[in-house]
């Protein structure tokens, strides 16, 4: 019995294939903590995202507006057949029901001001921003004969002007609109919530209606608005260009601009030294909807465009993106050690190849706990210089030599230079890795040519 254990101790000791099989089963062992190191990078992305949330809903959410917006009352008759019971004398009763016409203005300027600020909670942040928010232009004379509704069905005196916003909770003064020279408060209108309302699954668009216009305003042909807005907001300003004309201008002390939405800014000077200056202008001919609604008010949530002052946060997503290369550096580490054994006849037991392992893993907790309070370079070199120096002075323990320590150290080094590159590159990552990946198999093949596999 000690015969056999002896000849399996020597077998597990000298053999090659049992060290292969050896390595191959702590290369699967250890990722489950790589496992554990990607979930626990997802949750911290979570409560940052959540942190955000939470600031942003206290200070105001983002802001898209959609309005202003005539909004005019008319009437429509259907013919019902209605059968006396007793005579059974048929007669036709006209029923008459009220529905609503939407006309877009003609023109629509809005010049806003948007200086944001960064507000912090704990290691998150995020953008916030107050706006001086000025809305110009004018509507036409509503007209009804693309439907065949007579003057006299048309509710004159019951128009009103309606705005559509996705930020109640920020605005800071009381909304009117100058209409000629009368002014009428918007107030909050409830509305059911449903799809139409919604700008994504988590954001709903909330009414402002004003109290019913003078009826002489609406037959003249031209009728010029002004309304004026300060709003609090984050991350995001953006508009839906109804008027036949719109131009929306922004200026801001923002430096890192990200224009988003439908539609781009036309001047090449936008952006400044002191941040940028951007102007958009947008004709009906360059969007796929008309001037004139009749009984629905249409989503147009998708055609909106304007500014991303969202502060970039890419620590968690380089950080999940270097785990998913954890397999790798854990295999190239244990193959640079297993041909250094087998060219060298150096014995390495297995709890030591589990201590480089978990030495490897540890360098992605050092990672996403370094770049969470710094950026991510700094995060990333001093979590690689620390794993690099740990085990080359390990591998100096174990190897007895200078060489193969010094030459383990500049192998980790390049091996965490590619991967960090990697991670960098977006066009020309897969580019990159492959040419990579083909010079390891060529320097690991190069180096274990002359290996007796015996």
């Amino acid at each position: 019995m000690n015969m056999q254990q002896n000849k399996f101790g020597n077998w597990i000791k000298n053999s090659i294939t049992a060290r292969m099989l050896m390595i191959g089963i702590l290369i699967i062992v250890l990722l489950i903590p790589l496992s554990f190191i990607e979930s626990l990078i997802r949750e911290r992305a979570n409560r940052q995202e959540s942190v955000v949330s939470e600031i942003n809903e206290k200070w105001g959410s983002e802001v898209l507006l959609y309005g202003p917006i005539l909004k005019v009352p008319y009437k429509t008759y259907v013919e019902k057949l209605v059968t006396n019971s007793e005579t059974k004398k048929v007669t036709t009763e006209t029923i008459s029901h009220i529905n609503y016409a939407y006309f877009f203005p003609e023109k629509l300027a809005i010049n806003s001001e948007i200086n944001p600020e960064v507000k912090k909670r704990g290691i998150y942040k995020t953008s916030v921003y107050k706006s001086a928010i000025d809305l110009q232009g004018n509507f036409t004379k509503p007209n009804f004969t693309s439907i065949g509704v007579e003057d006299k069905d048309v509710m004159w005196n019951k128009a009103t002007v309606i705005i559509k916003t996705s930020n109640l909770k920020g605005i800071n003064n009381q909304v009117e609109i100058s209409i000629n020279s009368n002014s009428y408060a918007f107030v909050p209108k409830y509305e059911e919530r449903t799809k139409n309302n919604f700008i994504n699954d988590d954001i709903s668009l909330h009414k402002l209606e004003t109290s019913y216009l003078k009826k002489e305003e609406l037959n003249l042909e031209k009728q010029p608005f002004s309304i004026k807005l300060t709003v609090s907001g984050s991350e995001q300003f953006k508009i839906i260009p109804i008027g036949k004309e719109t131009n929306l201008n922004i200026t801001s002390n923002w430096k890192t601009a990200n224009f988003t939405g439908e539609f781009l800014p036309l001047n090449s000077d936008k952006i400044t030294t002191s941040g940028f200056d951007a102007k958009w202008n947008v004709l009906h001919i360059n969007r796929p909807f008309s001037q004139e609604y009749f009984k629905n008010l249409p989503n147009l949530n998708e055609y909106s465009f304007g500014v991303n002052f969202k502060i970039p946060v890419d620590e968690y997503q380089k950080s999940e993106r270097s785990v998913k290369y954890g397999f790798l550096v854990i295999a190239l580490t244990f193959l640079i050690f297993f041909l250094i054994q087998s060219i060298s006849k150096i014995n390495i037991h297995p709890f030591q190849y589990l201590m480089i392992g978990l030495a490897l893993t540890m360098f992605y907790t050092l990672l996403i706990s370094i770049s969470e309070h710094s950026n991510f370079l700094k995060a990333y070199l001093i979590a690689g210089a620390s794993v690099i120096i740990l085990i080359t002075l390990y591998s100096k323990s174990i190897l007895k030599t200078f060489k193969f320590p010094l030459f383990i150290g500049i192998s980790l080094t390049a091996l965490y230079s590619f991967i960090f590159i990697i991670i960098q590159l977006e066009n020309y990552a897969l580019l990159v890795g492959s040419i990579g990946l083909f010079s390891i198999l060529a320097a690991v093949m190069y180096a274990s040519r002359k290996i007796d596999w015996n």
